[in-house]
């Protein structure tokens, strides 16, 4: 093992969860995803739910998908294997990273810049 010690990287992800049928159950899948996070070594600093939206084409027989943005720490090694989890879970239906680091969340940037 090396004795280097772990970069601790800022992500913001953007989950697609599936509820096809499970209206009720957002709550609790969003607690899974974010106690799947603490599992991989990261640390959720921040969960923003941003409602279920309708896809512009249907995929794999789904027309809609609930969004939610969590901004949260991990090693930067680990983020490898906790994507690769999350292609195996059902319950999430596409997810996306980005590394959020000194210049904020995109939500943040978008605040920021001048308006046109």
């Amino acid at each position: 093992m090396s004795d280097q010690p772990k970069k601790i990287q800022t992500y913001e992800g953007l989950f697609i969860l599936n509820n096809a049928g499970k209206e009720e159950g957002i709550r609790e899948m969003i607690e899974k995803l974010e106690k799947d996070i603490q599992k991989a070594g990261g640390k959720p600093v921040k969960v923003e739910r941003m409602d279920k939206r309708p896809f512009a084409r249907v995929a794999r027989k789904v027309d809609a998908g609930y969004y939610v943005n969590i901004v949260f720490e991990m090693p930067s090694q680990n983020l490898a294997a906790f994507r690769s989890k999350l292609k195996l879970d059902d319950e999430i239906f596409r997810s996306m990273f980005f590394a959020a680091g000194r210049r904020g969340t995109a939500k943040e940037r978008s605040a920021r810049a001048p308006a046109n």
